[in-house]
């Protein structure tokens, strides 16, 4: 159905009038007639307070229900985006998704849940302290670990070096004498060292431990972490609370360490002890809370600096 005859916006030139006949445009064309006022509803009031004559509209009216194509940019002009056209598929050609504008950035739909920030694995919360505080990995813990035994071990040796010097030419004094009675064909086959070893190991390993612990207890409690730990960038503190622990939580954390290692020194027991003891050092590595035991004693974690 066409519309009435009359002053319509010009589809080629906005800025501009054409009449429309009835049936299709003609030539005759006129400067805009002040602001386009509504949408020229038949009735509605003109821009001078006068209702429009019917199938007029002055400015901003509808336009005739002839079908017009946009006009078609000359060679070498640009036609807008809007103009331009879309490139369709080829029949067996994947059609992408629409690409964002320019400057625009992509975002993923999200399904569910939003993705976590900070440490850890996509989707998965790092470990923390029920107060926020990220957690220590495993291989910082044993790197730190490493460094504090060759401090400590250096730092005790003029208590211990003595001992271990002692005991060192006892069991060389074993083996040899072993290794002869077998060239002599007449070989031992006692499974235990002689008692005299003990005598100068145990001494140097009880040693070995007080220096530690006292290391371990001047540190954690004044500065929250040893010197291996602070060269990693991590420290101790109680699960709980944050700050330096306090010393009796030291006492738990290293005593449980202390033991083992004594007992570790005892025939038959020693195997034992030293199973508990490896697994209390592989224990954060599939705990949830990447506590070992001796930090489930002390109810303490290592956490980041």
């Amino acid at each position: 159905m066409s519309s009435p005859a009359g002053w319509y916006d010009d589809p080629a030139d906005p800025t501009q009038q054409r009449y429309w006949d009835g049936s299709t445009w003609t030539d005759q064309r006129r400067a805009q007639q002040g602001p386009a006022p509504y949408q020229g509803q038949f009735g509605a009031p003109s821009q001078y307070g006068q209702a429009a004559q019917h199938g007029q509209v002055y400015g901003g009216g509808a336009a005739p229900t002839e079908p017009t194509r946009p006009a078609q940019p000359q060679y070498g002009q640009y036609a807008p985006p809007h103009q331009q056209p879309q490139q369709q598929p080829q029949y067996g050609q994947y059609a992408g998704p629409q690409q964002p504008p320019y400057g625009q950035q992509y975002q993923q739909p999200q399904y569910g849940h939003p993705q976590q920030q900070g440490y850890g694995y996509p989707g998965k919360p790092p470990h923390t302290t029920p107060d926020g505080q990220l957690l220590s990995g495993w291989w910082r813990r044993v790197f730190a670990r490493i460094i504090d035994s060759i401090i400590v071990g250096i730092v005790g040796l003029p208590l211990t070096g003595y001992f271990y010097y002692k005991y060192s030419q006892v069991l060389w004094d074993y083996f040899k004498s072993t290794m002869d009675a077998a060239e002599a064909g007449t070989p031992t086959t006692s499974t235990t060292l002689p008692p005299e070893v003990y005598k100068w190991m145990i001494p140097a390993i009880l040693i070995g431990l007080v220096v530690s612990f006292i290391y371990e207890y001047l540190f954690l409690t004044k500065k929250g972490a040893t010197p291996g730990k602070m060269l990693l960038g991590i420290a101790v503190r109680l699960r709980e609370v944050p700050g330096n622990p306090p010393g009796s939580a030291v006492a738990k954390r290293y005593g449980f360490e202390m033991a083992l290692s004594v007992l570790g020194a005892i025939p038959l027991v020693g195997t034992l002890a030293g199973f508990i003891a490896l697994i209390n050092y592989l224990w954060p590595l599939w705990d949830d809370k990447n506590q070992a035991l001796h930090d489930k004693v002390a109810a303490t974690n290592v956490v980041r600096v």
